[in-house]
């Protein structure tokens, strides 16, 4: 199992700071520009934020491996890729690198630094969404890697650009996104009360590609 020294751990906390400040940097800006039209607006925060992965993960993947996602290094965990004290030093610097993104972007914009979001995101269909926006990440992760590695970056940023349309929750698909974007509370922010069942659900959603992926990758004949 992998052990992480200090260059891993400041690649994951710059590396989800940077994807949470563009998250809800493009966030606000899209609000501020698209005169009321919600859909123009999350297009914007779709692409910014598809392409800062690509980014990300190409800049960061060869120091740290480029979780920048407490879902995603838990799978990482589940596969005995990573140890647990590792595992949860990552975690911890991709909260702390997420919730330092989001302060940088109030700020950017001359906003309140310290927010808390008032926006509910609390609904059955949200919740299943957010299962399945994790799922559907940690799945494409896993398998790209096994097929083609130098494509998890395309891959990454094409599947949350994907997974913000067709998810009812816009595919937070993160834990560490989603405990920051509460301290925003601008387009891309979720109130306190909506965090906790987004988190669970998230992580149900990478427990259940850890298994897919072990059984698909077993040997033996296709059905």
């Amino acid at each position: 199992m992998a052990e992480a020294d200090g260059k891993q751990l400041v690649s994951e906390f710059l590396g989800t700071a940077l994807l949470l400040a563009t998250v809800v940097g493009s966030g606000i800006m899209a609000e501020n520009l698209a005169g009321g039209n919600i859909a123009i607006a999350l297009l914007a925060n779709t692409i910014a934020t598809g392409a800062i992965l690509y980014v990300l993960i190409t800049m960061f993947g060869p120091v740290s491996g480029a979780h920048f996602n407490p879902a995603v290094t838990f799978a990482f965990w589940l596969r005995r890729e990573i140890a647990p004290a590792p595992a949860g030093l990552y975690v911890v610097v991709q909260i702390l690198g997420g919730i330092a993104g989001v302060l940088l972007a109030n700020a950017m914009f001359d906003l309140a630094v310290f927010q808390i979001s008032e926006k509910l995101r609390s609904s059955p269909g949200q919740w299943l969404s957010e299962a399945v926006a994790a799922f559907g990440l940690v799945l494409a992760i896993f398998m790209t890697l096994r097929a083609r590695p130098e494509l998890v970056a395309p891959v990454v940023g094409l599947y949350i650009t994907a997974a913000y349309w067709f998810t009812a929750s816009t595919s937070f698909a993160n834990p560490a996104v989603t405990i920051a974007r509460q301290f925003s509370n601008t387009f891309a922010g979720i109130a306190p009360s909506s965090v906790a069942i987004f988190i669970a659900a998230q992580i149900a959603g990478a427990a259940i590609a850890f298994w897919l992926d072990r059984y698909l990758a077993a040997p033996g004949k296709s059905a």
